[in-house]
């Protein structure tokens, strides 16, 4: 048989093997081939990895950090605002007690969580210290008569810590509050990057499926072989692969915007209990799902892989021809 001849035996090639002479052209259109399979591959693999982590990737601290610390910064401010109502009874009250022991054990909370980096936990620290010197002051006025002068000058001073507009207490848990939620706002947020990933992700994910099925046409109009078995696991593990991480993906997306929603108002009473509750339903085994991003390399791999086992035959056998 010629060296240029596109007409192949289904058996293996006899005789002593040597490089092809001139160029065949199922030698050429096999290389094209096998080249544009990894080439989407690589591409698919990297756009897909990338768009999970931009999803996954923020899932983690908003379930660790960000959505707690809005909880914790609203029960301090809900407490704060009990121990208020309580701060002008005749005696020292256990609601008034119970309520600072909250506000307290919710700041320190916020603090665990890493409330703002540095300068947060410096502040929570202030916050703190404010909150034991406003409930020392507040007991001080309770131990005095009502009426009297230096009973009014302890509440007072004790108001003016707790409220004031530039330095007090709520107003420093205020600016906590917002900071924190603007941060569950950006890891929220589905903006046009991520938009744009996905997309170009699924457009090479069809490009490949595409490139994947002629493939097999190709061999089987050239080979008279029915199926490449190679090519067709490179293809059933691109469909599962696909559809498992946008099936992670829609569920972590949409935890996270009801998270943001739930999040997105003053919370106070019961409705902290409640959604504290919901964030963690909310959030759940989204760990799990981003630690699946790994998976999608391997994935990436093992398609090149399938691809590379499903055509080296063929291109091995048209790389060194009989004399």
């Amino acid at each position: 048989m010629s060296a240029g001849t596109d007409t192949v035996s289904d058996g293996p090639p006899r005789g002593r093997p040597r490089p092809v002479e001139g160029g065949s052209t199922t030698a050429h259109d096999l290389a094209v081939r096998h080249r544009l399979l990894l080439v989407l591959s690589g591409l698919l693999t990297l756009s897909l990895f990338l768009s999970y982590e931009g999803v996954h990737g923020d899932a983690n601290p908003l379930r660790t950090s960000s959505a707690p610390a809005v909880l914790s910064i609203d029960t301090a401010l809900y407490a704060l605002g009990q121990a208020e109502r309580d701060a002008g009874a005749a005696t020292p009250t256990s609601d008034f007690q119970k309520q600072i022991s909250v506000a307290a054990q919710s700041v320190a909370a916020a603090a665990g969580d890493d409330v703002g980096g540095a300068s947060g936990r410096q502040a929570l620290q202030t916050v703190a210290a404010l909150i034991t010197v406003y409930a020392v002051k507040v007991q001080q006025a309770q131990l005095q008569p009502e009426g009297d002068v230096l009973r009014q000058a302890y509440l007072s001073y004790a108001t003016s810590i707790l409220s004031d507009p530039g330095s007090g207490i709520l107003a420093r848990l205020k600016v906590l509050q917002e900071q924190q939620r603007a941060a569950v706002h950006r890891q929220t947020s589905f903006g046009p990057l991520l938009w744009s990933g996905w997309a170009a992700t699924l457009l090479l994910a069809l490009a490949l499926a595409g490139c994947l099925l002629e493939t097999q046409l190709f061999l089987r109009r050239r080979f008279r072989r029915r199926y490449n078995r190679g090519l067709l696991a490179a293809g059933a593990l691109l469909a599962a692969g696909l559809a498992v991480t946008l099936l992670f993906t829609v569920w972590t997306h949409a935890g996270m915007t009801d998270t943001r929603r739930l999040l997105d108002r003053p919370l106070a009473g019961r409705q902290l209990t409640d959604a504290g509750r919901a964030t963690a339903a909310y959030l759940a085994d989204t760990g799990l799902r981003a630690s699946a991003a790994g998976w999608i390399l391997i994935g990436g791999i093992l398609v090149m892989a399938l691809a590379e086992t499903g055509l080296r035959r063929h291109i091995d056998e048209y790389r060194f021809r009989p004399r």
